[in-house]
């Protein structure tokens, strides 16, 4: 017994030693020194390893705010390249905090216009600007994505013009700043890329009043994904992912939301209670994400853009009812940083961040 005493009385001096070492101003160097070496050192390039498609999660929440999940966003990198699909606020510095290289950045694809959607596409476009990207930043969407481009490119004109006195035109060089909006009518499913043996697919979905809404299938090397948008439950889009590896699909749980309307309702705040009332006809539950799934016959569902963000796990229990009962196998919640592996060959991989 004195024994144990003696090692938990010396390993809590030591504790108190350690901690006390941190306010040597030396000691804070040293510490520094090593995270700024570790950052800058790391393997930036482990995504790229691949020889088929991979997938981050950028973004998996909705306008709902939470500090644990950035809005809309998910990255597909395919060969050397990353495209970018939707760029919610907060879902470029997800990336940035995983060391994914700005500047393998090709093109953004926008689902539609939403503020959750496009509220970071200035910080993909500077951040993959000064990493070196070789060409105005391309960004694909359907009619309507030339006002929303043209208008953050005048947004951030003078932002450009200062960075380029600044840090000069090696670092900054004007010809490859601001954004390139390509349009492409809604209306049908169409090829809007193809390029490097990477071939992105749009459909409409069902998001109104919003219109267009698009869905995108991403096919590399003999795999594919498919990512919903915002939409209640769609035939195109079962049609559009049949038989594909991962489909990324929005969900909202009717059941939660309606029960924080009545609260609002019940506590007085009409404005949130008119808003959560007016969300539940335009997108897709879980069970309903699931059925979907099985009618396409896809190998993976991953349910994102989640409404309201399930960030316990009692609230991801609540979120899930009724789904195993539909899909028991091969479904998950996504999270920020979650990484999908999908190689030329062999299995679906979940990879650490």
């Amino acid at each position: 017994m004195r024994l144990i005493i003696t090692l938990i009385v010396g390993v809590a001096f030591l504790g108190v030693l350690i901690s006390s070492a941190t306010y040597i101003p030396a000691v804070q160097d040293r510490l520094f020194s090593r995270a700024i070496d570790r950052a800058l050192n790391a393997d930036t390039e482990r995504w790229f390893r691949n020889d088929g498609l991979a997938v981050i999660f950028c973004g998996t929440s909705s306008p709902i705010a939470t500090p644990k999940r950035a809005q809309s966003c998910t990255a597909i990198i395919a060969g050397d390249n990353l495209y970018l699909f939707d760029a919610g606020t907060g879902g470029w510095e997800v990336l940035q905090s995983m060391g994914v290289p700005a500047g393998r950045l090709q093109a953004v694809f926008l689902t539609h216009f939403h503020s959750d959607h496009i509220g970071d596409l200035s910080e993909a476009n500077l951040m993959s600007w000064i990493g070196g990207r070789q060409a105005p930043l391309s960004v694909y969407g359907p009619t309507g994505v030339d006002r929303v481009i043209n208008g953050l490119n005048e947004a951030f004109a003078l932002d450009n013009e200062y960075r380029t006195e600044h840090h000069g035109k090696a670092i900054a060089p004007p010809r490859t700043a601001g954004m390139s909006p390509i349009v492409f009518e809604g209306a049908a499913p169409q090829t809007v890329f193809e390029r490097d043996g990477l071939k992105v697919t749009a459909f409409p979905v069902d998001h109104g009043p919003v219109k267009p809404s698009m869905g995108y299938r991403i096919d590399y090397e003999g795999r594919s994904v498919v990512i919903s948008g915002d939409t209640s439950y769609s035939t195109d889009l079962i049609v559009a992912a049949e038989g594909a590896d991962l489909l990324i699909h929005e969900a909202q749980a009717n059941h939660m939301v309606k029960a924080m309307q009545e609260t609002a309702a019940e506590a007085g705040n009409t404005t949130i209670a008119k808003i959560l009332e007016d969300i539940q006809n335009y997108h897709t539950s879980p069970v309903e994400a699931a059925q979907a799934a099985n009618d396409a016959g896809v190998d993976w569902l991953v349910l994102t853009h989640l409404t309201p963000p399930p960030d316990n796990p009692v609230a991801q229990r609540i979120f899930m009812r009724g789904v195993s009962k539909v899909r028991p196998r091969h479904v998950k919640l996504a999270e920020d940083g979650m990484v999908i592996i999908l190689p030329k060959d062999g299995d679906v991989e979940f990879a650490k961040p």
